[in-house]
C-alpha cells in the first residue's frame, strides 16, 4: 500500500524539489501540492492522503493556522512539519509540534537544485518509514493484531540492592529523546516537582535555534526549572537543562565534586549533535552509580551505547513503551540489551523518575 502525500510550500520551485524527493522513496505518492493554506485545506478535504509535508510561513493562511484547522476539523492525516532554519521558525516550529505534527524538517539551505533533492530525499526517507510503522502500530491498537498478543508489562520500579551500594552522591536524571521529543517533553517535565531535589538533564535531537524556544516553552509549563545548558555552568538541583541544538553537552566533575556542564563543537555520534551516548557516557565515566537514565520516544539507537556504559557503574534505566511512542525505534533497542529496568507508557515516565530518585538519593 502506497503513502500518499500533499506537498504544501509557497515556492513552486521548492513545491517541485520535495515532490520528486518524496517520489524518489518507494511506496510514496504524492497526491497533490498547494500553494498556500487555504489550498492545502481544499485538497486535504477533497484528496485524503496519509501525510501531508507543511510549510510554516506561507501567504493567505500560514502552516500554523493549518493545523489549528485541522485539529478543529479533527483530521488525521500526518503532518511532516518544513521550517526555515531561523529563530522564528524554530518558535513556529514548537507550536506546530504542540499542536500534533509528526515531525519537522529545517529547510536546506544553499545548495543547488540538485543537492538540495539528495538532501531532502536522504532526511525524508526516514521520516516517511517512522510515520507509516507509527500509522501500522495504531491500525493494530485500533482493531486488534491478526492473531492474540500479550500486552506489555510495566515493570515495577526498584533499584537492586547492588545498585544501591554503588551509588555514591546525590543522583541525576537523564533523559534521551528525538522524534516525537516535544509532545513527549511537554508530558514528562511539567509532571516532575519543583523540589525533585536533583538536575534533570536532556538531549532532544534537534538543531541549532530550536531547543532554546523548546526550553521556554517547557519553563511556562513546569513547576521545575527549565533552561538550556550553558558551558561552564555548575548544575543545580531542582533544573531541567536542554542540551542546545546543534551542540553536544557533557558532564565533568568540579574541583568539590559538582556537576559542571561541558557544551561543545565534538562531532556527531548516530548521525546527531547532541547526542545522547555522548552525554551518557560522560556521566558514567564522570559519575558512576549516580544516573537515572530514561530513553523516550525516537527513532534510531541513540542514547544504548551509553546506556551500556552507565549500568556497568550502577544505573536504574527506564522507557517508554511502543504504544505510547510516536516512533519506538529508541526505547526498543534499548529494551533489546536486556539492561531497562521498566518499561512505561508516556503518562508514567515522570512518576517513575520521581520513584527512582527517591530510592537513589543517599
Amino acid at each position: 500500500m502506497s503513502t500518499r502525500v500533499l506537498v504544501v510550500d509557497d515556492t513552486a520551485l521548492f513545491r517541485r524539489i520535495v515532490s520528486d524527493a518524496l517520489q524518489a522513496i518507494p511506496g510514496v505518492e504524492i497526491a497533490g501540492t498547494a500553494a498556500h493554506g487555504k489550498l492545502a485545506l481544499a485538497r486535504l478535504a477533497a484528496l485524503r492522503p496519509e501525510l501531508m509535508t507543511l510549510d510554516i510561513e506561507m501567504p493567505e493562511m500560514d502552516g500554523i493556522a493549518v493545523l489549528e484547522a485541522m485539529r478543529a476539523a479533527g483530521m488525521d492525516t500526518g503532518v511532516i512539519v518544513l521550517s526555515a532554519h531561523t529563530m522564528r521558525g524554530g518558535e513556529l516550529t514548537m507550536r506546530a509540534l504542540e499542536l500534533g505534527a509528526f515531525d519537522f524538517l529545517t529547510k536546506p539551505e544553499g545548495g543547488n537544485a540538485s543537492a538540495n533533492l539528495a538532501w531532502l530525499r536522504q532526511h525524508l526517507t526516514p521520516m516517511v518509514r517512522a510515520f507509516e510503522r507509527r500509522r501500522e502500530i495504531g491500525a493494530i491498537l485500533r482493531h486488534g493484531p491478526a492473531a492474540p498478543a500479550p500486552a506489555p508489562v510495566a515493570v515495577p520500579v526498584r533499584i537492586p540492592a547492588v545498585e544501591r551500594r554503588r551509588a555514591s552522591g546525590t543522583p541525576m536524571v537523564l533523559i534521551a529523546v528525538s522524534t516525537g521529543g516535544p509532545a513527549a517533553l511537554a508530558s514528562v517535565v511539567p509532571a516532575l516537582p519543583r523540589d525533585l531535589g536533583v538536575p534533570v538533564f536532556i538531549v532532544q535531537h534537534m538543531p541549532a535555534l530550536f531547543t532554546q524556544p523548546l526550553a521556554a516553552a517547557l519553563a511556562a509549563k513546569s513547576a521545575i526549572a527549565v533552561k538550556e545548558g550553558a558551558d561552564g555552568e555548575i548544575a543545580a538541583p531542582n533544573c531541567v537543562y536542554l542540551a542546545p541544538g546543534g551542540r553536544q553537552m557533557k558532564l565533568t566533575a568540579g574541583e568539590q565534586g559538582e556537576i559542571v556542564i561541558r557544551i561543545t563543537g565534538d562531532p556527531p555520534e548516530n548521525h546527531c549533535r547532541p547526542a545522547a551516548d555522548y552525554l551518557f557516557r560522560s556521566a558514567a565515566l564522570n559519575f558512576p552509580g549516580r544516573a537515572v537514565a530514561a530513553i523516550l520516544t525516537g527513532m534510531g539507537n541513540d542514547g544504548t551505547a551509553g546506556l551500556r556504559m552507565l549500568k556497568r557503574g550502577g544505573c536504574l534505566a527506564i522507557a517508554q513503551d511502543e504504544a505510547s511512542c510516536v516512533v519506538f525505534g529508541m526505547p526498543k533497542e534499548a529494551i533489546a540489551t536486556g539492561l531497562v529496568d521498566a518499561v512505561v507508557p508516556l503518562e508514567a515516565i515522570a512518576p517513575a523518575i520521581v520513584r527512582a530518585v527517591r530510592e537513589t538519593r543517599p
